[in-house]
């Protein structure tokens, strides 16, 4: 339950054609160093290339977030994506209420976040395929930062794919 299907280096390397050959036509992503670094207001050119390229490949990209801030509202309407805000990760019902908005199933469904407690733990719990990507910052919330040492105890030392 605590280790994700793949770890990659940024969700910006990730290779959605792969994802497509397992079947996977919908992305549940997580915002906050994910997508953008934590309580950006800037969406980086990056970012939207992502969203852009992720819909233009057929995907079904939904942003699923624990913030609750308007903020998180206003980055998805920029990058043209759905939003389930005030996410209560790692409990299942975001991931599920994000499932029921895209008209998709866990079975061809992946979870996408920096947070192995949260992003892969929730996605376990639905039966999504999760994948783990190095956040994109160094910055975190206080119990965030207990959460981090944790999960280096659990990678043990897995290093991410480029």
């Amino acid at each position: 339950m605590l280790q994700p299907d793949l770890y990659v280096q940024s969700i910006f390397v990730l290779d959605l054609a792969e994802l497509r050959s397992r079947g996977i036509d919908t992305l549940l992503v997580d915002l906050d160093n994910t997508l953008l670094v934590r309580n950006s207001e800037t969406v980086s050119e990056e970012a939207k290339a992502w969203a852009r390229h992720a819909k233009e490949q057929g995907f079904k990209v939904c942003i699923v977030s624990n913030n609750w801030h308007e903020r998180v509202e206003g980055v998805a309407r920029e990058l043209g994506l759905d939003i389930v805000a005030k996410a209560i990760k790692p409990v299942p019902f975001a991931f599920r209420k994000a499932l029921k908005k895209m008209g998709s199933e866990p079975k061809s469904s992946a979870a996408i976040g920096d947070q192995l407690f949260t992003d892969v733990l929730g996605g376990k719990f639905v039966g999504m395929t999760t994948i783990m990507v190095v956040p994109l910052s160094s910055s975190d919330l206080p119990h965030t930062v207990v959460l981090r040492y944790l999960e280096r105890l659990v990678l043990a030392g897995r290093q991410p794919l480029h």
